[in-house]
This record gives C-alpha cells, structure tokens and sequence, in this order.
C-alpha cells in the first residue's frame, strides 16, 4: 500500500505540472517573441527525450532499483523548470523545456512508476492498482492546472515556475521509499534482459500496442498543449481552456481507475481499442458542435473518461504476456511509441496552425488516428509468453 500511495502522489505532481505547460505558451511567448510553431518543438522534444529516456530509466529500474532512476529524473525536471525560467534564447528553451523536462518525466510517469507498483501488489489487484496510479496523473492535472493558472496570474510566469520546480523537488525523499530491484519469480524461467527485449521486438502484438500506443500520445499532447490556445481562438477565455484541461484531469480520474479495474475482469485489449473509438466520437462532436463553454467542457468531461485509461490497459497487457520482471524496461520501449505520437501531436498542431491559421487538419487527423489505433488493438494476442520453470 506504501509503494501504491507514493508512487501516484510522484505521479500526481510529475503530470499535474506538465498539463500546466500549454498555460506558459502565451506569456513566454510574448515575452521572448516565439511563435507557437517555436513553442511547439520545445515540447515535441520534450515528448522525444521522455520516450528514448524512459527506456533508459526503466533499464536503470530493473538493474539497480527504482529509487535511484526517481531520484535522477527529479532532479533533471526541477532543474529544467528552474532553467526554463531563465531561458532567453530558442536553444536555451530546448535545452531546458525540451531535454531536462524531458529525461524528468522519464523517470517520474508510467514507464518506471506502473511496474514498481505492479510488483507490489498481488496479481489479482494489479490491474486495478496501476488504475489507480494511472488516475494520479489525471488527479494532479484537475488540481494542479487551475494552480498553475493561478500562480500565472499572481506571480507571473516567472515566479510560477520558481514555485512549480519547488513542488517537483518536493518529491525527492520519496525515491528512497521506493528503491529495490526487480527479482525473477519462483515459477518462471527466468530470462535475461536481452532475451526478454528481443522476445517483445519479435512479437506482433508488442508492435500493435507500440504504435496504438503512438495514437495515445498524439492525442493527449496535442490537446493538452494546444487546447488552451484553441479556445481563445475560438472566441472563449484562456480561464475557460485552463478549466478544460483541469476538467479532463477530474473525470479521468475516474476513467483510469476503471480501466483498470475493468482491465482485471474483462479484455484488456478490447477494452483498449473502444477507448481509442470513444475518444475519436469526441473529438468528432467537438467539430461538429459550436464552440461554447457548455459544449467545450462537455466535450473534455468526455474526453477525459478515456484519457489515460489506456495506460494501465497497454502496462497491464505488457505485464500479462512477458511478465513483470524486465517490465520497466519494456514498458519504456513501448512508451517510446507514445512519445512518437506526442512529438507529432504538439509538432503538427504548431506547425499546421502556422501554416493554415487553425487547428482544423489536426483535428480530423486525430479523429481518424483513434480508429486505427482501436483497430490495430484487436489481433493482439494476450496469453502469456513467459515459459514455466524446468522441472
């Protein structure tokens, strides 16, 4: 129960600040004369960094623990806010913003968290504590967006991310609590971490849930980024997206906890693939419909039912066919995948809008996106490939 409560408030704090990022585009922008296409590859690189290091962080968990992979991505995300801070210049903003930002969050989200507290729990509550876990991150976006705003709002940009880099940096004693490496279980052959790695890479399904995966993030970046702007472009208040984004947070948290509830009884990979369908007929009413605040914050209580509940259904499915021993490590393979789809996502959605003057194509791409991925869920084949011990 202890590796359950501090890894989600690590989560809590980790994706609550990062939601508050679309907030800073304006003000930083006006301050140092960047263009949201500018705005927008600070934070593609960001989602890159956090996919390559979060294979580097989930091999770091499951050699030498968890503790010290949490530690060192707290520090990296404290300091790249600090230093996003003081940034002045567009190398300096990609540094910053992009890279230190990026290896943070590596370490301190789903890809090291989920496995810790996977293994931690029995296996008949896995599903549903990595629910939990997972709706941490949308419990700190309802509660940490509207303070970031408000902290905007009453010290600046600058004095906000004085205060944000100070929160995440509360979190570092709590890596201690969470140390510990991963042991083979008892009635399984135990392989070694190349095996393991070149076990998933040939395996169809593990390339299915790579690239739905990429859909996720494409999905979740953009709209995480780019929503605020979108309604002041639309005619509605910056105080009316920041309530958006909080208000995906607040109904996600229930939506991950019963994904991952539900995952624990039903198809996982069925569940996952209506996830993605149910976030594409969002999307689709949101074009479809004017925007007011009614239909905006309906549309985001819709959305956020299906936010992150594809992250324990994809963890748990990962779990389920190559076991939790290498799980960090393949996990972070797989939210590689992710970050694929999030580079793009807040890529497209600056540079689309630059060049077109709206988020239109964005849009539709992501509402045909969330068909493919639920598709290519469904042949995923989610017996287990771990070989039993010999006798």
């Amino acid at each position: 129960m202890r590796t359950l409560i501090l890894g989600t408030i690590i989560v809590v704090f980790a994706m609550g600040i990062r939601a508050t990022f679309g907030l800073f585009m304006q003000p930083l922008g006006l301050a140092h004369g960047w263009g949201r296409d500018v705005f927008s590859m600070a934070f593609a690189i960001q989602n890159i960094v956090w996919g390559v290091f979060a294979i580097v962080m989930g091999t770091v968990a499951d050699r030498y623990g968890a503790g010290r992979a949490i530690a060192v991505a707290i520090a990296c995300y404290a300091a790249g806010l600090l230093g996003l801070r003081f940034s002045s210049t567009e190398w300096q903003l990609y540094l910053t913003a992009g890279v230190l930002i990026g290896i943070g969050q590596a370490g301190t989200t789903f890809a090291v968290i989920l496995p810790v507290v996977a293994r931690a729990v029995p296996p008949a509550s896995r599903s549903t504590a990595m629910g939990i876990a997972s709706a941490g991150g949308s419990l700190g976006q309802f509660l940490i967006v509207p303070t970031g705003q408000f902290l905007i709002g009453t010290f600046d940009w600058s004095g906000a991310l004085w205060a944000l880099s100070m929160l995440v940096a509360m979190c570092l004693p709590l890596a201690y609590f969470l140390r510990g490496r991963p042991t083979a279980a008892a009635d399984v052959r135990e392989l070694s971490m190349g095996q393991a790695v070149r076990g998933a890479l040939r395996d169809r399904s593990y390339h299915f849930l790579f690239w739905s995966y990429a859909v996720c993030g494409f999905h979740t970046a953009f709209i995480t980024l780019h929503l605020p702007a979108y309604v002041v472009d639309r005619g509605l208040s910056g105080a009316n997206g920041a309530f958006a984004i909080a208000l995906v947070g607040l109904f996600n948290t229930f939506g991950s906890f019963w994904a991952g509830k539900l995952g624990g009884r039903y198809s996982k990979k069925r569940l996952l693939a209506w996830t993605y369908w149910a976030r594409g007929l969002g999307i689709l009413f949101l074009l479809s419909v004017p925007l007011t605040p009614l239909t905006l914050y309906v549309f985001a209580a819709w959305m956020g039912l299906f936010w992150l509940g594809t992250v324990p259904l994809t963890q748990g499915l990962i779990g389920d066919m190559f076991g939790l021993r290498f799980a960090a490590t393949l996990s972070g393979m797989v939210f590689l995948g992710h970050q694929v789809g999030s580079f793009l996502g807040v890529w497209l959605g600056g540079r689309l809008y630059v060049a077109t003057g709206s988020y239109d194509v964005v849009w539709w791409l992501g509402a045909a996106l969330a068909l493919v991925a639920g598709a290519l869920c469904m042949p995923v084949r989610e017996q287990p490939r771990v070989q039993p011990a010999a006798a």
